[in-house]
């Protein structure tokens, strides 16, 4: 069992409690950054006069040697080591000897772990980024494309108002580009070096922390070292973003799949992205939608998991902090393969627009404009509300839209009533006259497209 401490034990770790102690399973995941860490470390050391520089540079050597020789699958992380760290330090002292020894001056695990876990999740976020950003431009192309796509617009899965295919990606749009503002806004609050914090209580070394900072690409050093090595608020943080993220495209996906359902039959999946049944040969299931929904919960239970585990810790390291690993390690895999498979899902998804339009119609989702079209005639609202409501009733017990009414119809519940009411009353007109700010009027979303593509071209 390669560990790299035991000068105050005097006999070995029981095997079932190493193993439960250790990490190694799960936190290679980071071995780039930890040897990525290690050199911007022992390259401070020589600067400072800690190392020589002959020292340096047989460290550095030996850093790059084994990340190579890790990255080309000659030089396997197996579980004889604790950790990352104990392989990636026994295994320089093994290839330069006991030079390899000093590389750990000046440092404790705890702020080697903490700066490890910061460059894994920053490089992670920045990935996430790019995953939302392409999504972000699905749907800005699915928009553009359908400015005239009517359908039902919903509350309480009611039948509400008509609006278009583009004015309802168009609220999903604004969700993703407030998780990137949210991924943003967590990466520049967790830009902070902790490496030279030590065990907590610094070190009597003469490091240059800003130094380490600055070849890290951080903002600065951590201020204070018992905070550095017991600040998990940006997993926390990170987390929290995931799971709004996760709940967006669980709400989406909920659409998709009553969209694609047969009663609906708004949307067509494409096979690529659907599964038939095993006993069943009509079926074409939505199961990337209904996969994307179930693992919500999966990144839910990571926070809620992460909010438990800190919620009773005293300052400063404890080792229930090991557990910030695998929980976030699996909630990021899970949102990221969940946006590209998203993603690809409804940029290859077809919309049957006719069947959309006429599900618009006849589900009275013009019944306000005929409300406000009796207001214009000069009836009270709440006489034109009523009015409407009767006129709804008789279409559900004839079976036919509002639309489908005659003339002489329209004026036994009304004298004001004329022949443009047909007009006022099409799928066209109801959309086309919102044009406030947000509405689903072609003016209006000519101006919230032109905003998304400037938003998109600033990355």
């Amino acid at each position: 069992m390669a560990q790299l401490w035991g000068g105050r034990f005097t006999k070995e770790t029981d095997k079932l409690v190493y193993n439960f102690n250790a990490s190694i399973s799960y936190d290679q995941k980071f071995y780039r950054q930890d040897i990525r860490g290690s050199l911007a470390h022992v390259r401070m050391l020589a600067k400072q006069g800690i190392l020589t520089e002959e020292e340096m540079e047989k460290i550095v050597e030996g850093l790059n040697g084994i990340l190579r020789d890790v990255e080309n699958g000659s030089l396997p992380i197996t579980d004889e080591y604790e950790d990352i760290h104990s392989f990636v330090e026994a295994n320089l002292i093994d290839r330069i000897g006991d030079i390899g020894k000093k590389l750990h001056t000046g440092r404790s695990r705890n702020d080697q772990v903490a700066l490890d876990m910061k460059l894994y999740v920053r490089d992670e976020i920045d990935e996430i980024d790019g995953l939302v950003y392409k999504l972000l431009c699905v749907i800005e192309r699915i928009m553009e494309e359908n400015v005239e796509t009517y359908m039902p617009g919903f509350t309480h899965l009611q039948k509400a108002q008509p609006v278009t295919v583009a004015h309802h990606f168009g609220a999903y749009f604004e969700m993703f580009r407030r998780d990137r503002s949210r991924l943003s806004d967590i990466r520049s609050r967790m830009n902070t070096c902790p490496l030279g914090s030590g065990a907590l209580a610094g070190t009597t070394y003469p490091l240059d922390r800003a130094f380490v900072a600055e070849q890290l690409d951080f903002d600065e050093p951590t201020a204070n070292s018992m905070d550095s090595v017991s600040d998990r608020d940006y997993i926390i943080e990170l987390l929290s973003a995931l799971s709004t993220i996760q709940m967006h495209l669980s709400r989406f996906s909920e659409e998709i799949c009553i969209w694609n359902s047969n009663e609906y039959r708004f949307v067509e999946i494409d096979d690529a992205y659907s599964t038939g049944s095993s006993i069943m040969p009509q079926k074409k299931n939505p199961d990337i939608a209904e996969l994307v929904r179930g693992k919500t919960g999966r990144v839910y239970g990571a926070l809620m998991q992460m909010l438990t585990s800190m919620k009773g810790i005293p300052l400063a390291y404890n080792k229930d902090m090991q557990e910030d690993k695998e929980l976030t390690f699996d909630a990021i895999d899970t949102v990221k393969g969940c946006l590209a498979l998203f993603t690809g899902m409804i940029d290859t998804m077809k919309f049957c627009k006719n069947v959309m339009e006429q599900s618009a119609k006849h589900g009275f989702t013009n019944a306000t404009d005929v409300a406000d079209y009796l207001v214009c005639k000069g009836i009270p609202f709440r006489d034109a509300h009523g009015i409407t409501g009767r006129m709804v009733l008789d279409c559900l017990k004839k079976g036919c839209a509002l639309d489908d009414l005659r003339m002489d119809e329209f004026l036994s519940f009304s004298p004001v009533f004329e022949k443009d009411i047909y007009e006022a009353i099409s799928m066209k007109t109801c959309v086309e006259r919102r044009n406030t700010t947000g509405a689903p009027g072609p003016k209006a979303m000519e101006e919230e497209i032109e905003r998304n593509k400037k938003y998109l071209a600033e990355k």
